[in-house]
């Protein structure tokens, strides 16, 4: 495994991040693609075991039960000072009022319950799932401030939003002498660049590691375009972040992975870390195939003509994924 720093921070993770959406109890949450908890913790002593040290997880997925199912695993394999644990706040927890959002509220609340889910004492790097536009952005930095303050998280970052809400988020927390954002977690992939324009280059100038989400665009670069499985089949989100000009990249990917010899998603993961913006793409996983084939990536360097062919036929997206 390779180890990297988070962004300008002193902070060393993984390059390789594992996703936890995919971890959670049945009925809890709307995902029929989740494993149980057994299921679950076979993946993370498999990732510990490879190296893995970075694990993403949120108040939100399965309705908690992802940080749960997370939390116990990781203080039955691993030291925790040995693991780097990310979570996140915004979206709805409960119905009705102050059940949502980055109120100070909000996040005094919801940063407690992730906590005690968890079974940690602190969070290393705690997210904002989504901007939230409702609430002033002065409420939501200095709550995220004070906890740090409080000893409950040690960093902060953000997740997919416009770059001018970045750069305002930045220089709000600069002008109080608050906790700045050190992590940029966004989507971003072989068939969704829109980050290139402004995002990634704001990271870079700002310092920011970047942690993509969905490095295989919803597995969609790992197998045929018409394929359907079970998160396809449900996952109303996703539907909406790729469109049929999007085949041509996935047959590309196919072309060069079969003239290597490798699994498709080594291709696509190569392709996104040889960025030297990214820090640790985001990788969920279900089996244990997956996980082996994103580390052997780390391995994988792409010629210049496989670049290329890989990036020739994307066309410019709608912007997408923020909420």
């Amino acid at each position: 495994m390779r180890y990297t720093r988070l962004g300008s921070t002193g902070l060393e993770v993984s390059a390789l991040t594992l996703g936890c959406m995919s971890f959670g109890e049945s009925g809890r949450g709307n995902h029929r693609w989740s494993l149980d908890e057994e299921s679950s913790r076979t993946i993370i002593r498999q990732a510990l075991e490879a190296g893995v040290n970075f694990f993403d997880t949120a108040n939100v997925y399965s309705d908690g039960s992802s940080e749960e199912i997370t939390g116990r695993a990781l203080r039955d394999f691993a030291a925790r000072d040995e693991v780097v644990i990310a979570t996140k706040v915004h979206g709805r927890m409960r119905p009705g009022p102050n059940g949502a959002g980055l109120s100070r509220r909000a996040i005094l609340s919801e940063v407690d319950h992730s906590l005690r889910r968890l079974g940690v004492d602190y969070i290393d790097l705690y997210q904002i799932h989504r901007f939230d536009a409702s609430t002033p952005l002065e409420e939501t930095l200095e709550a995220l401030h004070d906890v740090v303050k409080a000893g409950k998280v040690r960093y902060i970052g953000a997740s997919s939003m416009h770059s001018w809400q970045l750069a305002k988020a930045l220089w709000t927390a600069d002008l109080h002498g608050w906790t700045r954002f050190v992590s940029m977690q966004n989507h971003y992939n072989l068939l969704y660049r829109e980050e290139e324009r402004e995002m990634l280059p704001l990271c870079a100038d700002q310092g920011l590691g970047v942690i993509p989400w969905s490095p295989l665009a919803r597995g969609r670069l790992t197998r045929p375009w018409d394929a359907v499985t079970a998160r396809t089949e449900t996952d109303e989100f996703g539907a909406k972040l790729y469109h049929e000009d999007d085949r041509v990249i996935v047959e590309r990917v196919a072309e060069i992975a079969k003239g290597r010899g490798i699994p498709a998603a080594q291709v696509a993961l190569a392709w996104l870390s040889r960025n030297p913006v990214v820090t640790a793409p985001i990788v969920g996983v279900t089996r244990p195939e997956h996980l082996s084939d994103a580390v052997a990536a780390l391995d994988v360097e792409l010629e210049a003509a496989e670049i290329e062919r890989l990036e020739e036929p994307y066309v410019p997206h709608a912007v997408s994924g923020f909420h």
